[in-house]
């Protein structure tokens, strides 16, 4: 931030680290987000314990750049590079363009063996957790079986996101 004299945007996000953490279950999210660009709003969980990506990451929902994202990530054996389950839907996939004016509902089944990702009850991504193993050597050998806390964001602009100069705000989700 001290390389920029202004800072012409502010992201704002829910975080329930060290408030609450879940193991298993159904997480069901009704949201309308705002696809336009430099936006990059997201619902998703980290582990509570160990450093990203051995504590594993899921991502209910994530957009950006014209995609719909359902994923998960856990470690491989480069500290900071994650090995990604990941499925991209193109917003054409939708054909609706009235989409980003609608509440949509995204759904996650979590259980011991599998996480499945929703959207409005169609089947986005399963992933297998007898895949999700870390390396060796990582005391946390499976990142889906610990509790996980909750984010909800939107991001402004990055790497991910995009350039926001187009986008007229304030942006809503």
């Amino acid at each position: 931030q001290s390389k920029r004299e202004f800072i012409e945007y502010t992201s704002s996000s829910i975080n329930t680290k060290g408030k609450h953490a879940w193991l298993y279950g159904r997480f069901e999210i009704r949201a309308k987000i705002q696809t336009e660009s430099g936006l990059w709003p997201a619902i998703w969980f980290l582990g509570e314990e160990g450093e990203w990506p051995k504590n594993g990451e899921i991502d209910l929902m994530e957009y950006y750049r014209g995609m719909i994202l359902a994923n998960a990530a856990w470690a491989t054996n480069d500290r900071n590079k994650a090995l990604w389950d990941d499925k991209k839907i193109p917003m054409a996939y939708f054909n609706d363009v009235n989409w980003q004016e609608k509440f949509h509902i995204w759904r996650m089944d979590w259980d011991e063996e599998f996480i499945k990702l929703y959207l409005d009850d169609e089947l986005l991504n399963t992933i297998d957790l007898s895949q999700t193993i870390n390396p060796r050597g990582v005391i946390l050998r499976n990142p889906f079986h610990q509790p996980q806390y909750l984010l909800l964001n939107l991001a402004i602009g990055g790497i991910q996101g995009g350039d926001p100069s187009s986008t007229d705000f304030p942006a809503q989700y």
